[in-house]
Formats: C-alpha cells, sequence, structure tokens
C-alpha cells in the first residue's frame, strides 16, 4: 500500500489525543503517513521535557515521520492573549512548514484532528490549495461557538470572521466527520453541509487489558474518581458544591487524576475548606497509568458546564475511555453524552450543574445499592465493545476516506 496521509493537528505524542491513533494505527496498518503537530505544551502549558525549538522538531515514533511547528507555548494559567498567541503561532508556522513540505511530497489524504482551535486546519487549506488534496476534519468542538464557550470572546467582528474561516474549512473539506450526532443539526445551520457529514465517534484503548501500572495508594473508602483535563468547563466549583453537601457520607472520597486550568483552583478549594481527608488531586498521569487508577474506582465522574447549545452536543472523549473500564458512571451532563448513558444504561446522569439532583441520586440511588450500581458497569463495558473500540474505529475512519 503507497496511500501518503497528511495528519494536521496541534495536539500530538506525547500529548494524549485522538490523533496519535490516527497516525500511528495508520502506520501499522501500512499506509505512509507524516504529521504535522506541534511542540508538545498541553496542558503544563510549556514545553514538555526533550521538545523545544531545537529540541526534537523531527521525529520518526512508531512508523510516523513527525514535523513539529514551532508554536509559543499557552501558559500554566492561560488567557485570552496567550491561547491566541499559541492558536496563531501554530497556524502560521505550521502552513510555512506544509508549503515546503509540498514541494517535496504529494499526499493522497490529508485529515484534520480538530479539537480546538479550528485555526489549526489552516495548514491543511494550504497543502489543499497547492496540491487539491482531498481533506477529512474529524470535528471534536464547535467554533466559533468555543470561542464564546471557554474563551469568553463577546466580540462580534472577531466570532463573525472566526465564522466565515469554520465555513471555508467546511467548504474545502471533503467530508466533516462529527464524533457527536449532536453536532448535526449545528453544523448544517451554517450551511449546506448534509452530505458531508460522518458520524465518526470516539473511540477508546482498551483499558482493560493495558498493563496495571503501580500507582499511589489511594484512600480507604467508596471512591468517586474525575480522569483527564481539569479545566472550566468540567465545572470543578459545580462538583464541590456536591462535595460539601455530601461531607457527612464519610466513606465517599473523592479522587481527580488530571491537570488543568482549574487544577491550582481545586487545590486552594481543598486546602481552604479543610476537605484533605476527603478529596485528592493527584495531578497529571500519563495515560499508561490511567489503567490501574480506572480499576480502582468504584464509580467514574463526567460532568460538563451547560451554559451554550454547542456543548449539549459535546461527547467527552473521556467517556468513551470509562466505558471501556466497566465501571458505572455518575454525570452531571447533557445532550449526546447523556443520551449515551442512559441508552447503555451504565449509570446515572442528572443534568448539567444541577448538584442538587446529583447529590439526591447518591444518597438515594448509589450508596444504598452499590452492588446493583457496579453491575451498570458491565453494561457500559458491552456497549463500548459493541461501538467505541479503537479497531471499529479506525476501520471506520479508513472507510470514510477511502470511500
Amino acid at each position: 500500500m503507497n496511500n501518503r496521509i497528511l495528519v494536521v493537528t496541534q495536539y500530538f505524542y506525547p500529548e494524549n489525543f485522538k490523533s496519535n491513533d490516527i497516525a500511528f494505527e495508520l502506520a501499522k496498518k501500512g499506509f505512509i503517513v507524516d504529521a504535522l503537530v506541534s511542540i508538545p505544551n498541553y496542558p503544563e502549558g510549556k514545553y514538555y521535557k526533550h521538545y523545544g525549538i531545537f529540541k526534537n522538531r523531527i521525529q520518526k515514533i512508531n512508523g510516523v515521520k513527525i514535523y513539529r511547528a514551532f508554536q509559543t507555548p499557552r501558559g500554566k494559567n492561560s488567557n485570552v492573549f496567550s491561547l491566541a498567541l499559541n492558536y496563531l503561532s501554530y497556524a502560521f508556522f505550521a502552513s510555512l512548514l506544509a508549503f515546503f513540505l509540498t514541494i517535496f511530497k504529494k499526499y493522497d489524504k490529508i485529515i484534520v484532528y480538530e479539537n480546538s482551535p479550528i485555526t489549526q486546519a489552516f495548514p491543511a487549506l494550504v497543502v489543499n490549495f497547492l496540491r487539491h488534496t482531498p481533506f477529512y476534519i474529524w470535528v471534536q468542538d464547535l467554533w466559533p461557538d468555543a470561542m464564546k464557550s471557554g474563551g469568553g470572546i463577546k466580540n462580534q467582528y472577531i466570532l463573525n470572521f472566526i465564522d466565515r474561516f469554520v465555513k471555508l474549512v467546511y467548504n474545502k473539506s471533503t467530508k466533516i466527520m462529527i464524533s457527536s450526532k449532536g453536532f448535526y443539526d449545528l453544523i448544517k445551520a451554517k450551511g449546506n453541509y448534509e452530505k458531508k457529514m460522518v458520524y465518526l465517534p470516539n473511540w477508546s484503548d482498551d483499558v482493560l487489558l493495558m498493563e496495571k501500572k503501580q500507582i499511589p495508594k489511594l484512600p480507604e473508602g467508596y471512591i468517586i474518581m474525575m480522569t483527564g483535563n481539569l479545566g472550566t468547563a468540567q465545572r470543578l466549583d459545580v462538583i464541590m458544591r456536591a462535595v460539601v453537601d455530601l461531607k457527612d457520607l464519610e466513606e465517599i472520597k473523592w479522587v481527580f487524576v488530571g491537570d488543568g486550568s482549574r487544577k491550582q483552583w481545586l487545590d486552594n478549594f481543598i486546602n481552604e475548606n479543610k476537605l484533605e481527608k476527603t478529596v485528592f488531586a493527584l495531578g497529571r498521569y500519563s495515560f499508561d497509568f490511567i489503567p490501574a487508577f480506572l480499576s480502582s474506582a468504584d464509580v467514574l465522574l463526567l460532568t460538563l458546564k451547560a451554559e451554550f447549545p454547542h456543548l449539549k452536543a459535546v461527547v467527552p472523549s473521556r467517556l468513551q475511555t470509562y466505558l471501556a473500564a466497566g465501571k458505572p458512571i455518575l454525570a452531571m451532563i447533557d445532550g449526546g453524552a447523556a443520551e449515551i448513558i442512559k441508552e447503555s444504561d451504565c449509570g446515572y446522569c442528572v443534568d448539567a450543574e444541577d448538584y442538587l439532583a446529583f447529590e439526591e441520586t447518591i444518597r438515594n440511588k448509589v450508596l444504598p445499592f452499590k452492588e446493583d450500581f457496579a453491575l451498570k458497569g458491565q453494561k457500559g463495558r458491552y456497549y463500548y465493545e459493541e461501538k467505541f473500540t479503537k479497531e471499529k474505529g479506525i476501520t471506520d475512519l479508513i472507510s470514510i476516506i477511502y470511500s
């Protein structure tokens, strides 16, 4: 097989995103894969050790040739300015690199992994313009909606400009792969994209088959755990309202494994409210350690803020990992993720940010019936095996780009 594929994304190994799976799994299947990415700095906000302006800008890992375009790091406590600089620096320098790559290489397909920002699709537009190479964008988040919800951008001139850019990307794309069925109507409202859209949900590694690495000793008790990014979208403040209200239930231990823009806030809240024996924020661990953490949990926690329509449509990729772990899920979330939880019967879900209903669920449905609740985790596992395995996802992706 001589098909040459260019994967374009701002986020790539050693950062943990599905873009890694796309590139590495396609290479395993015999495709020639290049990845046009950035210098890793997410979520810490600074360049990873062994990476930088003069370190490992060109690599070959697992059969994938990796080109790392310059970008400014996003910063630990990223603000609008630092994020804008981070986004635009990648778009500019990756586009320059894409221009030079197209002089020496001809790609058959381009795959854009687009979570945030949409500007990371710009290098794909350059290659498409110069070589007429078809490109396929996998939409994980909707722009400019994400600018309003995550970045607090209200300037209508900026939002309108980004909206026009989004439409340009969609117009030039061969297929728009949507990670949530809830994106369908929202994207269709932007233009005549109905025939371009195809559903490609996120997948997960089979965490039950992965090695269980040694992790720190976890507290004794009934562990409710969240893994992954700890940002504004997770509404940690709402979770902590429930934690404080449930302090009388001493057997519950809340464990957070991850980092993000709200991690420092969480640490401060724990200290200020003397919750050190109840809430444990363990920081970031590589994905290799996550199977061991998940296996040690009794319940897995999923939340997402609910202020904007596009957030109701988002299905966080950690949901598929939770399902794979075979543990029951407690969620404060709306839209597509709520539908999956209810359809699979893998746990209980209340409306996003409704911490009172969340508390009531724990008191009246979870703790009195722990064994029955645990069985819902196995239902989630069955659902994962049917719909969200990595092998199925990669097979569907190949089918889409070569249909």
